[in-house]
């Protein structure tokens, strides 16, 4: 395993990976979004193909993916990102059926 790759392993915060990876950031998105940067920053490298033979290539490739996931809660906010489940599920209206209703609802007599 790289050596960068090993080290990402123990980072914990988003400031960590920010400053490891020399990412420029300001602190109120961060606490705002630190979370959602971190996931959208795991989503950006589970689709990445990773060309880096050295340390120092794969060091840029992962800043660049995590810069490009910070930028997107700079631009935008969670709700629009829809990183988490619980921010798509909030998406539009939810509907049911009257039928579904009435079988939900106690037997009249």
């Amino acid at each position: 395993m790289n050596g960068i790759v090993q080290t990402l392993g123990t980072l914990a915060s988003a400031e960590e990976f920010l400053d490891y990876l020399g990412v420029e950031y300001e602190q109120r998105v961060v606490n705002v979004n630190r979370l959602h940067i971190l996931k959208r920053f795991n989503q950006y490298i589970a689709r990445h193909t990773f060309s880096g033979a050295t340390d120092a290539v794969l060091r840029m490739e992962y800043k660049v993916l995590l810069e490009q996931a910070y930028s997107d809660f700079v631009k935008s906010d969670a709700v629009t990102e829809k990183v988490f489940k619980v921010f798509q599920d909030a998406t539009g209206m939810k509907t049911f059926s009257v039928d579904s209703l009435r079988a939900s609802m106690p037997a009249r007599r």
